[in-house]
């Protein structure tokens, strides 16, 4: 028996912007299903938004999305570095691990267009390569290369 779990991101009217932004960062498909397509009336506000979405890549990423009904405010949220520590209301990060610096700064460089940085990429004590940061859409990542600094 297996389990997979999928990071599902709740978004104020940009899932479908947010999830062309994953699929650029990360490759794989993008599949969108809008309310209209389940069965709200097409002239309602919220048809043409995302009930469904996901991007699925070769590389093994996932993530899913949808657009809040009656909803097109940014969400709040806010996570900083103080004193060497996280500090966030938020509650969740994605996390990205991988196994070399160099696929760490691919996902890192496509991740931070438009985003706040709030720990840049490089060496820590615990990796090769860790950063942080708050995209455009308001989603906290976490990117490292797993293992240790040494390796």
């Amino acid at each position: 028996m297996s389990v997979t779990t999928t990071t599902h991101l709740n978004l104020p009217g940009t899932a479908r912007e947010a999830l062309a932004h994953y699929q650029r960062a990360f490759g794989g498909e993008v599949h969108i299903t809008t309310y209209g397509e389940v069965g709200m009336p097409q002239d309602a506000p919220d048809a043409g938004k995302v009930v469904f979405g996901r991007v699925t890549a070769d590389c093994g990423f996932s993530v899913m999305a949808y657009d809040i009904p009656g909803r097109d405010e940014p969400l709040g949220g806010l996570t900083t570095r103080q004193n060497g520590m996280t500090v966030t209301d938020q509650p969740f990060f994605v996390s990205v691990s991988v196994s070399s610096l160099g696929e760490a700064e691919g996902y890192w460089s496509a991740l931070a267009e438009g985003a706040t940085v709030i720990e840049p990429l490089a060496a820590s004590a615990w990796s090769a390569g860790f950063g942080m940061l708050t995209d455009r859409f308001g989603v906290t990542w976490s990117v490292d290369v797993a293992g240790n600094p040494a390796d």
